[in-house]
């Protein structure tokens, strides 16, 4: 196939379109360095999973290594987000990217050694924690600085989704038949040397230096501007509250995985990586139909439809116990889990103001991953409590609720992002005039 990405949107086929972002040549350089990385990331956290709930048959520890591996990311995130918007963001990624090698391969050392003991797994876990916190939000900052045309922002925003989820239908797989036949340290293994790629192509990069001012005011007045403008915005606060709901409530399902492939369909590794990949088929889906919308319009309307699909499917899945229907099931809230939340990222990062954007960024990083460790420990909780399936229930009805108000939200967060989309220019034939009133309608309604 030949790319037309150098002619006007519409020469290019629907596929053409759908990876319209590769015709970046910094943006392709990521592309594949993470398509490779990411891949030995979820095979470690398949095999994390799996490693905690041999070694100690409790789902609270289960929760428990989760919620303090990931709670640096709720306490550092909003530094971070002020460091993105000070300091130059491939630089940052690169030494995130070259820390997060180390520790998988002490990891991996560890289990293959036989000699890994559970407070091991949490302080690595908690490392691994600190780094993500500057990784994440300077990651999503970074998508625009790869990119030319900010046009392709929203495209190239489902493309990183769509790489992440591609690994977590291979990652997955692979660990399951790694961890069934060679155990836990290989997929570990794996995973640090797969950094390599990463680091390689974010040295490749030829990124325009950006004149950078470091006489900013103290980084907690930065960081309370960062806040502040957020939470006064109603799209970008509304947007950040579902997210938080979502990621507290319905996201945390993954931590139980190895309970229902153990418990409840009498499985082992294989069936946990045959869910999880399901899960990331699912999520993979998602991210290409987003990648394929030609505007931004209708994002809003996803958002809240997404929410409520998902918190569906995790009540569905929860009283399943036909394994292929539950994968089923699995596959469909994967899709909408990724929709809500790329298309929640879409948004945020098409109205945000430049100069904020790291730190807006890393706002959507605690509302999405810093909520995680406390929905892990959530979980964990109530399931040691209630069991699992009913944790999921409780979960499926707050995403369904949280939708529901949203949806509410609808008519005024249009009203306040219609005049930024005219104002950048994101929407064309809107900024030409054409068509005003269904745009004003379109962020509800495609």
């Amino acid at each position: 196939m030949t790319m037309k990405f150098n002619k006007i949107y519409p020469g290019l086929t629907n596929l053409e379109h759908t990876f319209r972002a590769l015709g970046h040549r910094n943006y392709r350089l990521f592309f594949g360095g993470q398509s490779i990385s990411l891949i030995g990331t979820w095979m470690q956290q398949v095999a994390m999973s799996w490693l905690v709930y041999r070694m100690t048959n409790s789902a609270f520890l289960l929760g428990m290594v989760v919620f303090l591996g990931q709670i640096p990311a709720f306490i550092l995130t909003p530094f971070a987000g002020v460091i993105a918007d000070r300091y130059n963001r491939r630089n940052i990624l690169i030494a995130t990217q070259v820390l997060a090698m180390l520790q998988a391969l002490v990891l991996s050392i560890l289990v293959l050694k036989n000699s890994i003991e559970v407070w091991q797994i949490i302080a690595l876990s908690m490392f691994l924690g600190l780094v993500n916190s500057f990784d994440i939000p300077v990651r999503q900052a970074f998508t625009i600085e790869m990119i030319e045309r900010k046009e392709d922002l929203g495209n190239a925003i489902a493309l990183n989704s769509s790489i992440v989820n591609v690994a977590r239908l291979i990652g997955p797989s692979l660990a399951g038949i790694i961890i069934a036949a060679l155990g836990e340290g290989l997929c570990f293994l794996i995973n640090a040397v797969s950094y390599i790629a990463a680091i390689i192509s974010l040295l490749a990069m030829k990124i325009a230096r950006k004149k950078i001012n470091l006489a900013q005011s103290h980084v907690f007045h930065e960081l309370r501007e960062g806040v502040v403008y957020a939470f006064s915005f109603a799209p970008i606060k509304y947007i950040l509250i579902l997210l938080s709901l979502v990621s507290l409530t319905g996201v945390p399902y993954q931590v139980l995985m190895p309970v229902f492939a153990k418990d409840i369909f009498h499985g082992g590794p294989k069936i946990l990586g045959f869910l999880m990949a399901m899960a990331g088929a699912g999520a993979l889906s998602g991210a290409i139909y987003l990648a394929g919308r030609r505007s931004v319009l209708g994002l809003g309307k996803l958002i809240a439809l997404s929410s409520a699909v998902f918190g569906l499917g995790l009540i569905v899945f929860a009283r399943s116990r036909i394994l292929w229907f539950s994968m089923l099931v699995v596959f469909i809230a994967g899709f909408a889990m990724m929709v809500q939340m790329a298309a929640s990222n879409t948004i945020l990062q098409t109205i945000v103001e430049e100069d904020k954007r790291g730190r807006v960024m890393s706002l959507y990083t605690m509302a999405f991953m810093g909520m995680m460790p406390f929905g892990g420990l959530l979980a964990g909780s109530l399931a040691s409590k209630i069991n699992a399936p009913n944790t999921l229930l409780f979960g499926g009805v707050c995403c369904i609720l949280g939708a529901v108000i949203f949806a509410r939200k609808l008519p005024l967060l249009r009203e306040k992002i219609h005049p930024i989309y005219i104002k950048k220019g994101i929407i064309p034939e809107v900024a030409a005039g054409i068509g005003a009133a269904s745009g004003v309608k379109g962020f509800t309604e495609d």
